[in-house]
């Protein structure tokens, strides 16, 4: 035994009442007892008697448990087990005596009543014993008790032979709970297995023993409180049928796991963590030789995990990765996610780790259920040896060390956020409520320096009168008041921070947006608890109109506000999003209305990160489209891949269907609201590839266009399949060549300069782009005066049908414009890939109009003025849509040079 185990009195008293112990331990531990067979072991101390009889269940299980504990003792001790390896033996132990005893009485009580039997289902009745707390999390204490909750599935009766006595299943089930926790708990000559802590159960104390399936799911949805979502995060399963266990998953997972993103968690965990802090005080005060307890003070364990679990009662309702029961698990999957930062979380799971193990050496001492640092001298300097640290002082440095760094990570998520001080501000409920007091608000507003005081006065008495608002819980009414105050000398600075805006516009988009979120007390708790999201949001909708109408039609990307996730790499995080959106994807097979869901709200998710970065000036409007066409590219990938999966009789697993994408996701150039313009082509042979694929090419649609809870992905655009509208929805690849080669209009060979492979089959995207080729190489020279005509004809019929303002210049539309630029690069393209067949390359307007300077084509100070063009007028349409304009006019000083140089280039071209 090594010197430092000898500190354990238990230890100590346990060896000393039998010589033969000491080799036993010796043996025990020389082996690794994460992985102990218990089993065998079991076997072992049954047959151990002195008298050569065996031993029953319940004694040889209690030996058993006193020699695992002391081998953790002597193992953890001499550095030979880390705290994984004492934590899942704990727990694996306390797995193997619960259904040990529980087979053995299960024997007993159908014995003398029969089997239970469902009354429902007929099937034969099995407990499921649910394992909470650390023991549920695999990560028991040595001297711990176990949280128990049992659960039967069905009312009924059991069905009883000759000789036995008939019960019903909620009787049956309440006496063999009762034998198991004597078998378990009862202090008997060997001692105990386990105390047995049953207060976790429905109704507590005061609870029947044993609930049914039915039971549970009544007082959740009933009478669940917030702490006991907190509880049930780690109900795990030790007994019982599987399809049972997945019954009682199905019931407790909404209970606990909120679809949305559930920030009012924060609230509800800082008031369970303050009535134990109150309570701890109150015992410190009265035993100050209970100070410094490690589980339930200030920066201990359990700050730890509420950390850990604040982060699941939020997310996993979304993510079911965080669903995870082991707070080190779960730990390291919020750095994975970027929810706290690596650091942080090698420095928390240090603390968790020392704070365990220390706890651990506390209870060694007498095999006692502590957590506080013992009251004598010499107990805490043996403890401090223990922890391999030279005395008491040392001990109380590490502890404190480690105390005060939990405590300030616990602070920084659940100190509260709300603003104490009062000071000269609007009070809306006794202000805002009284439509005259709207001059003083005015008066406050314009000493906040806002632009048109009166009428964001009258604005927010409106918005706080409106019956929306008027009938809220007063709990929301008093936080969105909170809200308002801070918003209002936000606004203040983020106008004169950044030059631009209006300060009533943008008061009245929040109010707006605030009016959407009203009902969402989730919502209006996350701009409480993280009060940097709240100016995040203000920066955003004084900056955009659109950006506000986006954020109020889907307040869930309130989360992508609350840090700088996803502002790195664009590849790399589509690649993630790739990856994370296929998993989610996978994990909803079968459930389509989820999967329409999860597209809807991953591609808003990222489209509103790049929105943020985009007003943040970190991304060209270049740069950005590249972005959206390659999110959308994804997305088209998935709908193409999930949509096919749901036709019932489909003849291969992978289609030989191809997405070709035209317009501007073709080149390159899409924005926010853009729609898709594609066709569809597939290469099959088989004599039902035309009616499936139909039916997909239907599906994808319905996919990107049905609105949901989540919104909708994108508008789809098919006219330019062969023959338009009155053509079919999908076509062979030999049909759209024959198509192209003999009966193609000149207008459509032009959308063909700006198309591309966009998803699906990469063997048809290979075809589809030789076709293309050889349709734009085709040699055009003979018939140079028809392809200018019909060039222009289109664009006549286009103009026509947007005829201009003469108080404004249509960026699009208007003579000089995008369009004009456009139809320019199509023509020479068509005009000259015969003799310089790199123009077919796919490569956008800009590159293009410097090629064909380049090459001779047209004047190069022409075309670089062109380039400058429609740079400036893809820029300038940018910014107005952003600002939630529907057409792109601006005014024509702004482009009227640069709508010269296009205006010259186009008579240099038609004439």
């Amino acid at each position: 035994m090594n010197s430092a185990a000898s500190a354990s009195r238990f230890l100590q008293r346990w060896l000393g009442a039998d010589p033969a112990r000491a080799g036993r331990l010796a043996a025990l531990a020389e082996l690794s007892l994460s992985s102990l067979d218990f089993g065998a072991a079991l076997e072992l101390e049954s047959t151990a008697s002195h008298s050569g009889s065996r031993l029953p269940l319940g004694r040889a299980m209690r030996r058993l448990r006193n020699l695992l504990i002391c081998a953790i003792i002597e193992r953890d001790l001499a550095g030979r087990a880390d705290l994984d390896e004492v934590v899942t033996a704990m727990s694996r132990f306390a797995d193997f005596a619960v259904q040990s005893h529980l087979q053995e009485l299960m024997a007993e009580m159908t014995a003398a009543h029969g089997v239970p039997i469902g009354q429902d289902s007929g099937r034969p009745q099995q407990m499921m014993v649910l394992a909470m707390g650390k023991h549920g999390g695999g990560e028991l204490n040595v001297s711990s008790d176990i949280d128990l909750i049992f659960v039967y599935p069905e009312d009924g009766d059991t069905q009883a032979g000759p000789g036995q006595r008939s019960l019903s299943n909620h009787e049956f089930f309440i006496r063999l709970g009762k034998k198991l926790i004597a078998a378990i708990a009862e202090i008997t000559e060997d001692g105990f297995t386990f105390r047995v802590d049953m207060a976790l159960r429905p109704n507590g104390k005061s609870g029947p023993l044993a609930c049914s399936l039915n039971m549970v799911e009544d007082y959740l949805i009933v009478q669940g409180r917030e702490w006991e979502r907190y509880a049930w995060v780690k109900a795990r399963a030790v007994t019982g049928d599987p399809a049972d266990i997945a019954a009682l998953d199905a019931i407790v997972r909404p209970f606990v796991f909120r679809r949305y993103l559930d920030f009012g968690v924060i609230d509800a965990i800082r008031t369970m963590h303050a009535q134990i802090r109150a309570e701890v005080n109150r015992q410190e005060r009265l035993h100050p030789e209970r100070s410094h307890n490690v589980k339930l003070g200030r920066g201990g364990i359990r700050e730890i995990e509420f950390l850990a679990q604040v982060f699941q009662l939020i997310r996993g309702g979304r993510d079911p990765a965080l669903r995870e029961r082991s707070t080190r698990k779960t730990l390291r999957l919020l750095a994975e996610r970027e929810l706290l930062t690596a650091d942080t979380v090698d420095r928390l799971q240090e603390a968790y780790t020392f704070l365990r193990n220390l706890e651990h050496r506390l209870q060694y001492l007498e095999d006692a259920q502590t957590h506080t640092l013992p009251a004598s001298p010499e107990d805490r300097q043996a403890v401090a040896r223990m922890m391999g640290l030279p005395h008491e002082a040392a001990l109380l440095a590490r502890l404190d060390e480690q105390r005060v760094f939990v405590a300030a990570q616990f602070d920084a998520i659940f100190a509260d956020k709300t603003d104490k001080a009062g000071g000269d501000q609007v009070d809306p409920a006794a202000t805002m409520s009284d439509p005259e007091n709207s001059e003083a608000i005015a008066q406050q507003l314009a000493s906040l320096g806002f632009d048109r005081p009166q009428e964001a006065a009258a604005r927010l008495v409106a918005t706080w009168q409106a019956p929306r608002l008027q009938t809220l819980p007063e709990a929301s009414r008093n936080r969105l008041g909170a809200l308002v105050n801070t918003a209002l000398a936000q606004i203040a600075m983020v106008v004169r921070e950044a030059g631009l805006g209006s300060h009533a516009a943008t008061l009245g988009r929040l109010l707006d947006f605030f009016e959407a979120i009203a009902r969402r007390s989730a919502y209006l708790s996350l701009l409480t608890e993280y009060p940097h999201t709240l100016e995040r949001v203000i920066r955003m909708i004084n900056a955009s109109g659109w950006a506000a109408t986006f954020l109020t039609q889907h307040p869930i990307l309130l989360d992508e506000l609350l840090d700088d996730r996803g502002r790195g790499n664009g590849a790399d995080e589509l690649a993630a999003l790739a990856a994370s959106l296929a998993g989610q994807l996978d994990a909803a097979a079968g459930d389509t209305e989820r999967q329409l869901d999860i597209l809807r709200e991953a591609h808003h998710a990222r489209l509103f990160r790049l929105l943020a970065l985009d007003l943040a000036g970190e991304l060209s409007v270049e740069r950005l489209a590249d972005h959206l066409s390659a999110l959308a590219d994804l997305i088209v990938a998935e709908v193409v891949q999930r949509a096919w999966l749901t036709i019932a009789r489909r003849h291969c697993e992978v289609p030989r269907f191809a997405v070709i994408a035209y317009g501007k996701l073709g080149g390159k150039e899409l924005g926010y609201v853009s729609d898709l313009d594609v066709i569809f082509l597939f290469d099959d042979e088989d004599q039902d590839a035309p009616g499936n694929y139909a039916k997909l090419a239907q599906r994808f649609i319905t996919w990107m266009t049905t609105h949901t809870p989540a919104g909708i992905l994108f508008d789809i655009d098919t006219a330019l399949r062969p023959d338009g509208a009155s053509g079919m929805l999908v076509s062979s690849v030999g049909a759209f060549e024959r198509y192209q080669r003999s009966s193609a209009w000149i207008w459509e060979h032009q959308a063909l300069t700006r198309a591309r492979f966009c998803a699906g089959d990469a063997g048809i995207g290979a075809r589809f782009e030789a076709i293309r080729e050889e349709v734009l190489r085709q040699d055009r020279s003979a018939r140079e005066a028809e392809l200018r005509e019909e060039v222009v004809k289109m664009r006549k019929r286009m103009h026509d049908a947007h005829p201009g303002d003469s108080g404004s210049f249509d960026l699009k539309h208007d003579d000089g414009g995008m369009i004009d630029i456009e139809f320019i690069v199509q023509y020479l393209v068509l005009r000259h890939s015969f003799e310089h067949p790199q123009l077919t390359a796919n490569k956008g307007n800009i590159t293009l109009l410097r090629m064909f300077g380049e090459l001779g084509l047209i004047d190069p100070a022409l075309a670089q003025g062109a380039a400058d063009a429609y740079r400036l007028m893809r820029k300038l349409q940018h910014q107005v849509r952003l600002q939630g304009q529907e057409q792109a006019r601006v005014d024509p000083a702004l482009v009227a040079s640069h709508a010269g140089v296009v205006v010259r280039l186009w008579r240099a071209c038609f004439g």
